[in-house]
């Protein structure tokens, strides 16, 4: 397995919109992720269709195609961020030349939707992926010091590091009123305790499950599993979707679930009703409300790349990455 080259002040980062077109975000959003990103030392450039924009807000398949071929021929480029996420970055599979991509791995970084672009180009490409900050998350001010730590930790260092609960959390509208940020005390949750280590795949559940028959999903027996999903879920869509997940591998090693958004009315409650049904889940570790997902702040997950669970300590170990 390929691990991209690491980042260094200096490089350049390319952002592409494979999902939701970059228009969403407004100019001043747009400018303050390049404020963000241009302190941290990088050079920031843009796809040549991220502001094209149809009408769900998104793009033609072969503008958004381009983009990413463009982004991954290039050898000043040395990472990709998506803007945001979206619906239908998946419809891009059939159509992308996974020689040119896999002749030039680097670092692909976003989450939600992402997870669909994500998994297939490391599927097909054999090279690590990453979930983690869009460049539109890069705008927020409030818990950005948490999720810049994990972005600079995964893609600016060679060293294995641990992954520790952030302070706050917040499950408010940042994008709409960065001023006036509601936060709360972060707890990761032990559904049962243990430690595991291996591969992790995963993101965003219902958009993972979108890959299952065809020849973008990859091997689960034996891995580490993140899931998350955002406000359009409810419990009984969570539960059917992550029943069909679990029944597309024989066995997971452990499960780590992101942390909920209050719209969804996942409950501790109705988590643990969900997970109990499960025979695989009583013996294996399963932590949630872990800061991935739709809430912020989140870290940085290696897909396809090597880690360590403790749920006793409540750490992550990012050990190949």
């Amino acid at each position: 397995m390929i691990i991209p080259e690491k980042l260094k002040i200096g490089d350049e980062i390319r952002v592409i919109a494979p999902s939701r077109s970059m228009k969403i975000l407004g100019d001043e959003g747009v400018r303050r992720a390049v404020h963000t990103l241009e302190s941290m030392g990088f050079k920031v450039s843009f796809g040549e269709h991220t502001n094209a924009c149809d009408s769900q807000n998104s793009s033609s398949i072969a503008q958004r195609v381009a983009d990413i071929h463009s982004a991954f021929a290039n050898k000043n480029i040395k990472a990709i961020l998506t803007a945001i996420g979206g619906f239908n970055s998946n419809e891009l599979l059939p159509y992308l030349d996974y020689e040119l991509i896999a002749e030039n791995p680097k670092i692909l970084c976003g989450y939600s939707d992402i997870t669909a672009l994500a998994t297939a180009i490391h599927k097909r490409c054999q090279f690590i992926t990453y979930s983690g900050p869009h460049f539109s998350s890069f705008q927020m001010k409030g818990l950005q010091a948490y999720q810049t730590k994990y972005f600079e930790q995964c893609f600016m260092n060679e060293e294995a590091y641990d992954i520790v609960p952030s302070g706050k959390w917040s499950d408010d509208l940042w994008f709409l009123d960065q001023d006036n940020r509601q936060y709360e005390e972060t707890e990761w949750k032990v559904y049962t305790e243990g430690q595991a280590q291996g591969k992790l795949y995963g993101g965003n559940l219902c958009t993972l499950n979108l890959l299952q028959g065809t020849q973008y999903m990859p091997d689960l027996n034996d891995c580490i599993l993140f899931i998350e999903d955002d406000e359009m879920t409810i419990p009984e869509t969570f539960a059917r979707d992550l029943t069909s997940l679990l029944q597309a591998s024989k066995n997971v090693n452990a499960l780590l679930i992101g942390r909920f958004q209050r719209e969804s009315k996942i409950t501790k409650e109705q988590l643990h009703f969900i997970l109990d049904k499960h025979p695989l889940l009583q013996g294996i570790p399963v932590m949630y409300d872990v800061d991935f997902g739709h809430t912020q702040p989140i870290m940085t997950l290696p897909i396809g790349g090597e880690v360590a669970i403790d749920t006793v300590n409540k750490k992550i170990s990012v050990m190949r990455f």
